[in-house]
């Protein structure tokens, strides 16, 4: 079942997406027959979901590597086995670029823990502004380069409007979270290292 954390009404959510994503939206996420999808979170701006055996997983997440024209990123094959705090992101996008060292510090702290930030960046059609922000941020977690919206289709039906957003994937790479605002390192730190102690379900 669905565990909201987070229940607004629609005025203040209207207000909050205005202030803390770069475009508003109205849809969240159910869970789909087999994989993941998103449908409207009256409200929520943040959901967890609990308990795990009722979590479903994303569909292969795959795509260009922003920073390497030449590689392709898979989710579920590169990070098999390891929680995924995947980032949409553009670098157009003010919150996107104010909540970036956060991420890094995510980064930093986890990844020897064996969780990973992945960014999904969009709706930059120029790769090198992207790149640069990047580079010039010192970000060292890894991004998909996704200007038309082919890899985040995975997402099934995810509003591509509501940015930044951010969703954890457990270990077997199913949601566990989802938040559709602006982060900080403090408001994800607990959830994800409380994904990371769960035991991994036989499938």
């Amino acid at each position: 079942m669905r565990r909201p954390k987070a229940a607004l009404g629609a005025l203040l959510l209207a207000g909050a997406l205005v202030t803390g994503a770069c475009a508003t939206g109205t849809d969240a996420v159910v869970t789909g027959p087999e994989t993941f999808e998103f449908v409207s979170p009256d409200g929520q701006l943040e959901i967890h979901y609990d308990p795990p055996a009722e979590r479903k997983p994303v569909a292969t997440l795959t795509g260009p590597d922003l920073l390497d024209p030449d590689r392709t990123l898979n989710v579920q094959e590169d990070f098999e086995g390891q929680v995924v705090i995947l980032n949409l992101w553009g670098q157009w996008c003010g919150p996107c670029r104010a909540e970036s060292d956060d991420l890094q510090r995510l980064q930093e702290e986890f990844e020897p823990q064996g969780a990973t930030v992945f960014g999904i960046n969009l709706r930059d059609p120029n790769r090198q502004k992207p790149v640069d922000f990047v580079e010039d941020n010192g970000i060292t977690f890894p991004s998909i380069w996704d200007p038309s919206n082919a890899a985040v289709a995975a997402l099934r039906g995810f509003p591509t409007s509501v940015v930044p957003a951010t969703i954890i994937l457990d270990k077997q790479h199913r949601v566990a979270a989802v938040y559709l605002a602006e982060i900080t390192d403090d408001s994800l730190r607990d959830t994800v290292s409380a994904i990371l102690a769960e035991e991994v379900e036989p499938v």
